[in-house]
């Protein structure tokens, strides 16, 4: 496997492999904000095909309660493993690890992330790698769907994040 910074030329691919929610590409929304200084996307490869992604977002997370709760965090937003069948493989936490190299790299001493309170699969994948929930809070998002109707989602959640250690990258030796 393989976590790449996202290039202009894999948005097509993850297009393809991994569908966005509507008629709109939130892989090319995600590249344009990249390209624009704004986050980097990650994208994990296993053998030429684009089979997860995450997108650091440099600016933090927009819910005000999470932005007050504890300013000028990065958020890790978007995280996702497809298709299904390869989850629990080591593919989300692979890109949550390079997601906090890349915090440590800009001097970040914090990286969080929301979980939906429906999602207990990746709420504890987030507490095995140290995060902690810092608040609750509604996350209000809206995409377009194929017949051009705009589909509003609603979801509860809590922001968990996680202070980065400082000093040298711990390296693991075989």
């Amino acid at each position: 496997m393989e976590i790449a910074v996202c290039r202009a030329a894999d948005v097509a691919p993850l297009d393809e492999f991994i569908g966005s929610p509507g008629a709109a590409s939130s892989h090319a929304r995600r590249f344009a904000r990249q390209q624009a200084g704004g986050g980097t996307y990650l994208v994990a490869w296993i053998d030429g095909r684009p089979v997860g992604h995450g997108e650091v977002i440099w600016d933090g997370c927009a819910v005000p309660e999470v932005r007050a709760a504890l300013p000028g965090c990065p958020e890790l937003n978007g995280l996702g493993v497809w298709p299904p069948r390869l989850r629990s493989r080591g593919i989300g936490g692979a890109l949550i690890r390079r997601a906090e190299e890349l915090a440590r790299e800009r001097g970040r001493t914090f990286l969080g992330l929301g979980v939906a309170a429906n999602n207990p699969r990746a709420a504890a994948l987030y507490a095995r790698l140290g995060y902690l929930p810092l608040t609750d809070y509604v996350d209000c998002w809206s995409y377009e769907d194929s017949d051009g109707v705009i589909r509003e989602c609603v979801d509860p959640c809590t922001f968990l994040t996680k202070e980065l250690p400082s000093g040298p990258l711990d390296v693991k030796r075989s």
